[in-house]
């Protein structure tokens, strides 16, 4: 039923339009964003998960470009989401402005700064941090060494005063508010309380069955008890009803659920697919253990020497298993996709492999790649290999023998 009400039950298109990006945005809900490129950004992978081969330049235009469709917000983290959503924000860009607005917080002490910022913007229309640093104040701050100019930007979008204008590359453009969202959706206001029934209402439609914990992570909705009022009155309207789900325990008594009633459940699910560690389908970690025995933990920031997976491991979907996860690099210069490890997960079968390796070449062939190389680190590494040998695709085969220790 997830994986369902992800999209992951639908069959692929032979060519991907805007319609399809559309569609897949209103299941998700919201596209996290993330800056790490190893392999392809977080943003890019959830369409191609769902949808398959389509092109990047596509994405670019409909959320990274001046768009009426999609603007950035904290909706999850920092992602994309409908600029219609605009309104239900609003409870989160006032708790922002409340915290700031005490004397200790940044933005008291650097008022001066903010009313530059905000004459900059009126006055000259969406603008890159860098538009504004020649003339900004000079004094550095603590928070990631960003100059004063960037900080006013990133505190006034928080408060919801400022919004992004799409993207140059991957730098922002910020704008006031009234600038890029559409003047009927920023008067509208919707109450805390029926902005959260709405939040809570379209997690439980993205998940398909769901705990409390889950619909609250969604959307990163702090308050339980607002999210199990929301819960209640969902039940009372009968869009949410009660379930209890085999494996879902505590303490020996069933942890409550609720299905979303326009849930589906499929025959099966006939799909293998790369998952972004940011794709709703695992992103909370622990939803991941508990629907899919995946115990995730993102190693980007753990020394080299002490990874178990990998500095940026992908967890693969088989059917509706996640059997694996391989870590990836797109190696430009080579025009090679580098399976840098591959480990088994313990839903896995010995015919995963194939499926994994046809994944890959799709993989390569999107990211305009030319091989694959897969090294000896991990203990799915050998079977991968020997299925990428038998996948018949148009991308050359690589395994390079003076990979096999890497990362050992």
């Amino acid at each position: 039923m997830t994986l369902a009400a992800q999209g992951f039950s639908r069959r692929l298109p032979d060519t991907v339009a805007s319609r399809h990006l559309h569609r897949a945005m209103d299941r998700l809900g919201v596209l996290q964003i993330d800056s790490v490129n190893v392999f392809a950004r977080s943003h890019y992978m959830p369409m191609f998960s769902r949808l398959g081969d389509y092109d990047p330049a596509l994405l670019d235009r409909l959320f990274l470009s001046r768009t009426t469709h999609y603007v950035e917000y904290l909706a999850h983290e920092a992602a994309f989401m409908p600029v219609a959503d605009w309104a239900l924000w609003r409870f989160r860009m006032d708790d922002w402005r409340r915290r700031a607005a005490d004397p200790s917080k940044w933005m008291h002490a650097h008022a001066r700064t903010l009313d530059w910022v905000r004459a900059e913007l009126r006055d000259r229309g969406p603008l890159r941090p860098a538009d504004l640093r020649d003339d900004a104040p000079r004094e550095r701050g603590s928070w990631w060494d960003w100059d004063e100019a960037k900080l006013a930007l990133e505190h006034l979008w928080r408060c919801g005063e400022v919004a992004i204008a799409g993207r140059i590359g991957f730098e922002r453009r910020y704008g006031l508010a009234e600038q890029i969202v559409p003047a009927e959706v920023l008067a509208r206001r919707i109450e805390r309380p029926d902005a959260v029934r709405e939040l809570v209402r379209r997690a439980a439609r993205s998940y398909g069955v769901a705990t409390a914990s889950d619909l609250s992570d969604y959307y990163r909705l702090r308050d339980l008890a607002a999210v199990r009022a929301a819960v209640d009155d969902l039940v009372d309207a009968g869009e949410l009803e009660p379930v209890a789900v085999r494996g879902w325990e505590r303490s020996g008594r069933p942890v409550e659920a609720w299905r979303h009633t326009s849930a589906s459940l499929p025959r099966r699910i006939d799909r293998a697919a790369l998952l972004t560690p940011f794709d709703p389908v695992v992103w909370f970690r622990d939803r991941a253990l508990r629907v899919f025995d995946l115990d995730y933990r993102i190693e980007i920031y753990v020394p080299a020497e002490k990874r178990r997976y990998g500095y940026y491991s992908l967890p693969v979907l088989v059917g509706d298993r996640i059997v694996a996860r391989v870590d990836l690099k797109a190696d430009r210069a080579a025009s090679t996709l580098r399976v840098q490890s591959a480990w088994w997960e313990p839903q896995a079968r010995q015919e995963d492999a194939e499926p994994i390796a046809r994944e890959l070449v799709r993989a390569a062939a999107w990211q305009g790649l030319e091989g694959i190389s897969v090294s000896g680190w991990g203990d799915a590494a050998d079977a991968v290999a020997h299925a990428l040998h038998g996948a018949e695709n148009t991308v050359e085969r690589h395994v390079h023998p003076n990979e096999a220790v890497v990362g050992r």
